[in-house]
């Protein structure tokens, strides 16, 4: 383990950040610690908007690990202990995922210690409450200053760290210390070389949402701005996207809008675990039942192969590309076998391969594994956003359609982002009311 005193890091990942001058009341929103919901020992509490990007993908990767041990229902009798081993194991899946995978380094950014004086400057550290004029105000400057890190290639040792002083994540600058962990373990190059502009502050200045090259940091390790799959090229830009199926799962809102496109790393993660994400709020669907996110099918596949070629989205690629495509899938690429399959595929001799008639040729039939019927879990951290501002799962019982039209309703946000997964999807909820994603 090797401190460094040196604030200049500290200064990068401020400015990255927060841009020249962060403004108090924005930074006081982010100010908070990680709690848990008395109503849902399992659900973390969001005292302001803002810190979603970084409480809702640690409450994913918390409930990744609760789904291992058994189902929802049996959450809610769960011990202080067991609820701070969720919290650092958590955060340290998080921060590893961050580190170069070819040279592991993590950097911990903690708090020097204060005189017994100044602590007198500190919130009280345990307090949860949505009235901000209870809030203490903290001056950003004088967080900053107190900064320092250290930097490990010892996983084990983060671990063992955030075990011993999990207090730092439960106190007011809880969420802020993780959040520049990450970004320092990630480090200010490799920050700037996946975001599509490092000049613009990655908190916003007015709302103080966190950009999508953060929330992408947080569940992915990769500060990248977009969410399809790979790297796409839009007018001659090469726009990088997620490179490999992801642990947990998202889903947009917007995408119904074409203003973005998640793609199937995303989409289709290795647990059944998905945030969500509206204009202005993050929150988190799940469920237990793991064929929703069974391995992908060798259709899937060829689809998701097939669209890296077509970077428009247009559901064809140029005839020349077919081979470049086989040889990914692992198909037959021999010279002369191609030239038949290219001839057969575009037979009036266009110059494309349509995507409908690729699939119908090599993958004609394909088996569902997706079940009908499964049951669906929604948390939205604001207490505001809950019924009786009780942070709570809210159940719902989903069933899949055997129409495939989407109906979008703009009335409905839950289940218009719902059916950018499943596009037949219905949910009855429990409590006869949709639960709200802002």
């Amino acid at each position: 383990m090797t401190a460094n005193p040196d604030t200049d890091i500290i200064k990068e990942i401020r400015t990255l950040l927060w841009g020249n001058c962060p403004k108090e009341d924005v930074f006081n929103r982010w100010a908070q610690g990680f709690q848990f919901s008395l109503d849902e020992p399992t659900a973390l509490v969001q005292i302001e908007g803002g810190p979603c990007a970084v409480i809702a993908p640690v409450q994913a990767f918390i409930i990744k690990d609760l789904l291992l041990d058994g189902p929802p229902n049996g959450w809610k009798h769960i011990t202080v202990e067991k609820q701070d081993r969720l919290l650092v194991k958590a955060a340290t899946e998080i921060i590893c995922r961050a580190s170069d995978s070819r040279d592991p380094r993590y950097s911990i950014v903690y708090i020097e210690d204060d005189n017994p004086e100044d602590n007198e400057n500190l919130p009280n550290s345990h307090q949860v409450s949505n009235d901000t004029e209870e809030q203490p105000q903290i001056n950003s400057d004088y967080f900053h200053s107190r900064l320092r890190t250290f930097t490990t290639g010892d996983l084990d040792e983060v671990e063992q760290y955030m075990a011993q002083r999990i207090d730092t994540l439960k106190e007011p600058f809880g969420v802020l210390l993780l959040l520049y962990t990450v970004v320092c373990t990630k480090g200010i190059q490799g920050m700037h070389c996946e975001m599509s502009d490092p000049t613009e502050p990655a908190i916003d200045s007015i709302y103080g949402y966190g950009c999508q090259s953060l929330i992408n940091l947080m569940l992915t390790g990769r500060a990248v701005s977009h969410v399809w799959d790979h790297e796409q090229d839009v007018g001659g830009l090469k726009l990088r996207g997620i490179d490999k199926q992801n642990t947990v799962g998202f889903l947009a809102l917007l995408e119904h809008l074409r203003y973005c496109e998640v793609g199937g790393f995303l989409k289709c993660p290795s647990h059944p675990v998905w945030v969500l994400g509206s204009e202005t709020h993050l929150t988190v669907v799940f469920s237990n039942d793991r064929r929703l996110v069974s391995p992908e099918t060798p259709a899937e596949q060829a689809r998701r192969v097939f669209k890296k070629f077509d970077p428009e989205g247009s559901n064809f690629i140029p005839a020349e590309l077919l081979q470049d495509v086989l040889a990914e899938l692992g198909l037959v690429t021999d010279s002369e076998y191609v030239e038949i399959m290219r001839k057969k595929l575009d037979n009036e001799n266009l110059g494309i391969i349509l995507l409908a008639i690729f699939m119908d040729e090599f993958f004609p039939e394909e088996t569902r594994t997706c079940p009908d019927t499964f049951t669906l879990y929604h948390y939205n951290g604001l207490e505001r956003s809950n019924p009786d501002n009780r942070i709570q799962y809210h159940s719902g019982d989903a069933v899949l359609l055997e129409c495939t039209v989407k109906c979008i309703l703009d009335s409905n946000p839950m289940l218009t982002v719902l059916q950018t997964k499943w596009p037949s999807i219905e949910v009855q909820w429990e409590s006869g009311r949709t639960p709200s994603l802002n």
